[in-house]
């Protein structure tokens, strides 16, 4: 069935607030990521030169729905997204993508899918939320996975991850989103 888009964006913020109640564990935030977050996200990224991208903690579609729009013909993209229905919903929009369940296969998951090293990882992923040991182990398989001067975009609501993000990446920056519900900080990391 097919929604009108003013219906489809309300349903998607009411799953994406049941989804936080079920289980706040897993999703960081009451409300999908901003369009302002979404362009912040996005913009870092060269898309002239983008071959494999993928996207971890897609949520209901924020950042996904910038890939889509952006990228090149003959790219290669992979979505990863934990829960069952918004990875359901996702699939149904996004049929040319690839997707998988959980960023902590993220090497072997791609291995699947015929790649050894992506171009760009645009992560979602609530770090904060994480043990230290799931955040060690996501961001090994990121930087293994991740190409010589490959990108690695994501963002926090706090500066928590600066320290274990700066000690793993040759350059990072930084940017502040106050238009999101909460505001965001952008980590934009070059391997």
């Amino acid at each position: 069935m097919q929604y009108p888009a003013a219906s489809s964006l309300m349903y998607e913020k009411i799953l994406f607030l049941y989804k936080f109640i079920q289980s706040p564990k897993q999703v960081g935030s009451i409300t999908p990521s901003s369009k302002y977050l979404a362009q912040a996200m996005l913009a870092p990224v060269n898309w002239s030169l983008i071959r494999t991208i993928v996207e971890l903690g897609a949520g209901t579609g924020v950042f996904t729905k910038g890939i889509y729009q952006n990228v090149p013909r003959g790219c290669k993209v992979a979505i990863f997204e934990k829960d069952n229905d918004m990875r359901k919903i996702l699939t149904a929009k996004y049929p040319t993508f690839r997707f998988c369940k959980d960023a902590q296969n993220l090497s072997r998951e791609i291995g699947a899918l015929g790649l050894s090293k992506v171009d760009c990882i645009i992560s979602g992923l609530p770090f904060k939320l994480f043990s230290q040991d799931s955040r060690d182990r996501i961001l090994d398989e990121v930087e293994h996975t991740l190409q010589e001067d490959g990108l690695f975009i994501t963002f926090q609501y706090s500066l928590q991850m600066k320290k274990q993000l700066q000690s793993r990446f040759r350059n990072m920056d930084i940017c502040f989103v106050p238009f999101n519900i909460p505001p965001a900080f952008v980590y934009i990391c070059r391997k």
